[in-house]
């Protein structure tokens, strides 16, 4: 397997290690060589990995090609989760409080590379802390009051390790990228308590009232618990078995934070912080799709140095779409070249890399809705009234901001667009998924994977009716066996 450092700028690289590869982190993300490796190992060595800048996504397209990186994109989220951070520092607290016994003052910084620090009374708790987050150098600064807290974590650059510290870096990268290889209560009760996340404030929310008061009562029937839990919530979660979010998820949204503690704690959840980072960014999308041959649109991932190129090959209009687009929300499309580049260089302001696509228009498409891998429900979407979408949220009347739907028996979906659905399902894993499929000139496209489908009642439970309810909370309660 091919080994990567990653870096900002490979040229102020000061390290030297044998046999693994420093290249520049645009290089990594635009050339085509790197695409279409099959097997790498990607060390992200970025200066910073906030989201969507270049160290973020370096890490996010590697798990899109296949490569294995580190940090992973979980471990990079993490970090920003001072909630999160809380939860996984007061479960070795013990050895925090010993680790520091002997600090005077009331704030202490411990720096960690590749796992260690420069003083070997602080190898255990760098070696804790590391496993968790997996960031090759960060800090973690603590505070006392009555006890020692972590007050933050942050990742730090090469540039910023001090002089009297290369030394002993130099000794632990070479130990550190000479290793083979690189680093979740059971619950037994068959009944099980449930909490359904739900943002009484959300735009777009996932599930309507009807099919969330569904979910309880089919619920009950199954003998299963469940309540309503909202954002503020979270400090409750330890206390249920299972967590089913309805609420818009994104990234840096309370809804990850939900689904990564649950997954943590080994609570069953549906659906996975996996599922929520890969399905939230549509470069990840484009890149995975690719590589699994699956067909999509005319797609190219923009970047400011490809701007010129990108009409060449989608052509007008261009469908523009931010990487964390959900529900139409930050998709525009573009119908003349001026219009092209204010929206691209606008977009390009907030990320590093957007989606450009080819322009498909259709009157419905289909979504597929899968769970753990099998097809349950199958509904035909057609577009806002007026509108080239299936939202419109500039419509004045609130009942012309989405089209019509058309809920079907599985059988009757045609076979290429069922296969395609079960094959692009697979790139995000287990999980509950809603696969959206255009028929362009008798060829299915896949549009977007979605790891939050709408489960709404009288829509995509018109068919099979209960079954819908009844497939989502069984696979709850097999993850808990």
């Amino acid at each position: 397997m091919q080994k990567y450092i990653v870096v900002n700028q490979p040229e102020k690289w000061n390290f030297s290690v044998e046999n693994i590869t420093v290249i520049s982190s645009q290089d990594y993300l635009t050339n085509p060589k790197f695409s279409l490796l099959k097997k790498a190992r990607v060390f992200n060595l970025c200066k910073e990995y906030h989201y969507q800048s270049k160290g973020y996504y370096v890490s996010l397209l590697a798990e899109a090609r296949g490569h294995l990186p580190i940090p992973t994109v979980k471990n990079i989220v993490d970090l920003k989760d001072l909630k999160l951070i809380r939860i996984v520092s007061d479960e070795f607290d013990g050895t925090i409080q010993k680790g520091l016994k002997n600090i005077k003052s009331q704030e202490f910084i411990l720096s960690i590379y590749f796992g260690q620090n420069v003083a070997q009374k602080y190898k255990e708790l760098s070696n804790l802390f590391y496993k968790h987050f997996q960031v090759p150098f960060f800090r973690v600064k603590f505070n006392f009051n009555t006890k020692w807290h972590v007050q933050n974590v942050m990742v730090i650059s090469e540039s910023e390790i001090p002089t009297d510290h290369l030394e002993s870096v130099q000794q632990f990268a070479n130990e550190y990228f000479s290793k083979k290889r690189y680093d979740t209560p059971k619950l037994t009760k068959s009944d099980f308590d449930l909490a359904i996340l739900v943002n009484p404030d959300d735009p777009a929310p996932p599930s309507n009232p009807k099919a969330l008061k569904k979910f309880i009562d089919i619920a009950e029937k199954m003998n299963i618990y469940a309540e309503i839990i909202h954002p503020k919530d979270l400090t409750r979660l330890s206390s249920f078995d299972a967590l089913f979010i309805r609420q818009s998820t994104e990234v840096n949204n309370e809804a990850y934070a939900f689904s990564r503690k649950a997954q943590q704690e080994g609570i069953a959840i549906i659906d996975y912080p996996d599922a929520i980072l890969k399905c939230c960014n549509k470069v990840y999308m484009a890149e995975a799709l690719e590589n699994a041959n699956i067909n999509t649109p005319k797609t190219v991932i923009v970047h400011k140095d490809n701007l010129n190129d990108v009409l060449v090959q989608t052509g007008l209009p261009c469908v523009l779409k931010a990487p964390d687009s959900t529900f139409s929300f930050g998709v525009k499309k573009a119908k003349t070249t001026e219009e092209f580049f204010e929206l691209a260089n606008t977009m390009l302001k907030a990320s590093d890399l957007i989606i450009a696509q080819e322009f498909c228009p259709s009157t419905y498409d289909w979504r597929i809705g899968i769970i753990d891998g099998e097809p349950f429900f199958a509904c035909k979407y057609y577009m806002a009234k007026g509108h080239w979408q299936i939202y419109n949220w500039k419509a004045k009347k609130k009942n012309e901001q989405d089209g019509d739907a058309d809920c079907l028996p599985i059988e009757d979906v045609p076979k290429s667009v069922m296969n395609m659905a079960i094959k692009a399902g697979k790139l995000m894993g287990k999980g509950l998924l809603g696969i959206d499929i255009k028929m362009v000139d008798k060829t299915p496209m896949v549009i977007e994977i979605n790891d939050n489908p709408n489960i709404d009642f009288g829509v995509e439970d018109l068919y099979y009716g209960d079954m819908v309810y009844t497939k989502i909370l069984t696979a709850l309660k097999n993850r808990l066996n």
